[in-house]
C-alpha cells in the first residue's frame, strides 16, 4: 500500500488556482524531497496533506486514510510535521521536556501530565535529536539550531508512520545545517522509520538517502521521479526560472549555481 497517493489535486484561493492537478505517489522504502522555488506551491500542497487545507478537487490517501472518508484527527497522530507554523505556536515559558512529550498527545503548549513512560521515551528521543542538554531550558532562550531538534524530538515523540520536514534547515549556520543534514540521512536510512518528506529550495540540504523527487513550477508538476532524473540543470532551470548548473559530490551532496555568464541583478 501507497505510503501516500494524491490524485488530481487541485487548491483554488480567491478565485487564483494554486495547485493544477498534482499527481504524486509515494511507496514504501522511499524518501521524497519536495523542491520548488517560492510561490511554487510547496506550502498549499503540505496544508492539504495535514488537512489544514480544503482542495478544491482532487484525492488525498494518506496511511491508507482518505480526505473526507476519514478521522483526520486521528490520522494526524500518526504523522509527524516540523514546521515553522508549529515552531510559532510554542509559548515562550514552555520547556523542550514539556514541548517533546507534548508530541504523544498531538498537543502544542502540553497542559497534561507525563507519565513515567513518557519521560523515559523523551530522554531516549532528546538523544537521538542531540538535545537532552536543553530540556530543562525556557523555549525563549533558545537558538534557531535548538528549536529544529526540539521540534523534531516532539515530532518523533509519536513514533509517527510520515514525517514532514518543512524547510527544517530554514535560518539555520552552516555547521546546525550540516549536523541537521546528517540527521536526516541517519532517519531515512534507519530500520522500521518513518517514511520522510524533505520540503525545501536547497539542493544542498538534500541528504545522499534521498530516492526521489517532485519538483513544483508555478503550481503543477515540473517533473517527479528518481532523483539522478529529476536533478538536472535542464528541469530545475524550469523550476527556479533561471539558467542553474545542477552539481553532484562523491559523497552523494548536491549543489546548484548560476553561470558566471548570469546576472541576477535585475531580479533585486
Amino acid at each position: 500500500m501507497p505510503i501516500l497517493s494524491v490524485t488530481g489535486l487541485t487548491v483554488t484561493r480567491a478565485g487564483t488556482r494554486i495547485l493544477r492537478g498534482i499527481d504524486w505517489t509515494i511507496h514504501p522504502g522511499e524518501m521524497w524531497t519536495i523542491l520548488g522555488a517560492n510561490g511554487s506551491g510547496k506550502t498549499s500542497l503540505l496544508g492539504c496533506l495535514t488537512a489544514m487545507l480544503i482542495p478544491a478537487g482532487g484525492t488525498v490517501t494518506v496511511l491508507g486514510e482518505t480526505f473526507g472518508a476519514s478521522d483526520w484527527t486521528q490520522l494526524r497522530k500518526r504523522i509527524g510535521l516540523v514546521s515553522s507554523s508549529v515552531r510559532q505556536m510554542v509559548d515562550d515559558d514552555e520547556r523542550p521536556r514539556e514541548i517533546i512529550g507534548g508530541g504523544r498527545y498531538g498537543q502544542i503548549n502540553f497542559w497534561g501530565k507525563l507519565t513515567k513512560d513518557d519521560h523515559q521515551f523523551i530522554e531516549t528521543i532528546a538523544r537521538r535529536t542531540r538535545c537532552t542538554h536543553l530540556l530543562d531550558r525556557p523555549w525563549a532562550v533558545l537558538s534557531q539550531g535548538e528549536r529544529q531538534r526540539v521540534l523534531t524530538g516532539r515530532a518523533l515523540m509519536a513514533e509517527p508512520e510520515l514525517l514532514i520536514l518543512d524547510e527544517p534547515c530554514a535560518g539555520l549556520d552552516p555547521v546546525a545545517r550540516a549536523h541537521f543534514v546528517d540527521f536526516m540521512q541517519k532517519l531515512a536510512t534507519q530500520r522500521r522509520g518513518p517514511a520522510v518528506v524533505l520540503v525545501t529550495h536547497h539542493l544542498e540540504e538534500i541528504p545522499a538517502a534521498c530516492t526521489h523527487v517532485l519538483a513544483l513550477h508555478a503550481g503543477g508538476v515540473a517533473a517527479s521521479g528518481p532523483i539522478e532524473e529529476v536533478l538536472t540543470s535542464p528541469i530545475l532551470t524550469k523550476v527556479f526560472g533561471a539558467p542553474v548548473e545542477v552539481l553532484k559530490e562523491e559523497d552523494g551532496a548536491w549543489g546548484l549555481r548560476l553561470p558566471a555568464s548570469h546576472s541576477v541583478r535585475a531580479a533585486f
